[in-house]
């Protein structure tokens, strides 16, 4: 993750053996990006999402021949992984079609096919799921949730500003910023570090003084006015320092006033939110330094 000109697509790059850093070093499964280039090409892959690296006017299957010869792959191997992939990306039923009358999911699965032929163990994909729609995308990380990482024990590697994507996807989030990795670990990990302890309620009282003088007395801060909702309850969000037993006492001083409480529920912070606030402290701490 990283806001544009983090240097996502410049790291992909550089571990791609694409370009060489000026700085510093990296290596992929032990093997020196700048010195074993060789090596670190027959263990990683970037899955380039260009629709036009594909060739239109062949088929599905006839695009995974050529790239299969190109890897060195031939006679009963060759046609075997590719049916194998064609069934993978669930592209078996459509192989003989031209890919010019694919729709982009089903290019952005080709493109996968095409980048597992010689078997990596690391993939890079850079906003893999941008041109799709939200079944598509969703459908596509689940393809690589089972088939990529379960079956074939790839790991990857992917640049995202999609919050399913980084929050719900990966097991580990890192967080660039002018080329620093100022953050790294599991999303829900970070979120916790940041999270502000906010709260939406439901209440039956529209008078939002009252709301606002209870929650003080509670060590609780009303965010904003209450809003009607639908079903004739009261919303209001509170930021409430303290966790559950907090909260619970909150909600308990609400009801001592005659407050009736239909729901309490934590919101979470986006990923542009959490995004904002390492980065933020990240210029606090340099800052102070």
């Amino acid at each position: 993750l990283g806001p544009n000109g983090a240097g996502k697509s410049t790291l992909f790059r550089i571990l791609s053996t694409l370009v060489t850093a000026d700085a510093g070093s990296a290596t992929v499964c032990g093997f020196d990006v700048a010195h074993d280039a060789a090596h670190v090409r027959k263990v990683l892959a970037p899955v380039i999402a260009d629709e036009r690296s594909l060739n239109w006017r062949l088929s599905a299957r006839e695009n995974l021949r050529l790239f299969a010869v190109l890897h060195g792959l031939g006679g009963a191997t060759r046609a075997s992984r590719v049916d194998e992939l064609l069934a993978m990306v669930e592209l078996d039923a459509d192989a003989e079609r031209p890919v010019s009358g694919f729709s982009s999911g089903m290019k952005q699965r080709l493109l996968l096919a095409r980048t597992l032929l010689a078997r990596p163990k690391v993939l890079l994909l850079d906003e893999p799921t941008r041109s799709l729609d939200p079944v598509s995308a969703r459908r596509f990380r689940e393809f690589l949730r089972r088939e990529v990482v379960q079956e074939q024990g790839s790991t990857v590697l992917l640049a995202t500003h999609n919050a399913e994507e980084a929050l719900h996807l990966c097991d580990r989030v890192g967080v660039l910023e002018r080329g620093q990795l100022i953050a790294v670990g599991a999303a829900t990990q970070l979120a916790a570090e940041l999270a502000d302890q906010r709260y939406a309620v439901w209440v039956n009282v529209s008078d939002v003084s009252r709301i606002e003088e209870l929650a003080t007395a509670a060590t609780a801060r009303c965010l904003g006015p209450l809003v009607r909702q639908p079903d004739g309850w009261n919303r209001i969000e509170m930021e409430i320092p303290g966790g559950s037993d907090a909260t619970a006492r909150v909600i308990g001083r609400l009801a001592a006033a005659d407050v009736s409480v239909a729901r309490c529920e934590h919101l979470e912070l986006s990923l542009a939110e959490l995004l904002e606030r390492i980065l933020e402290r990240h210029r606090t701490v340099r800052a102070d330094a």
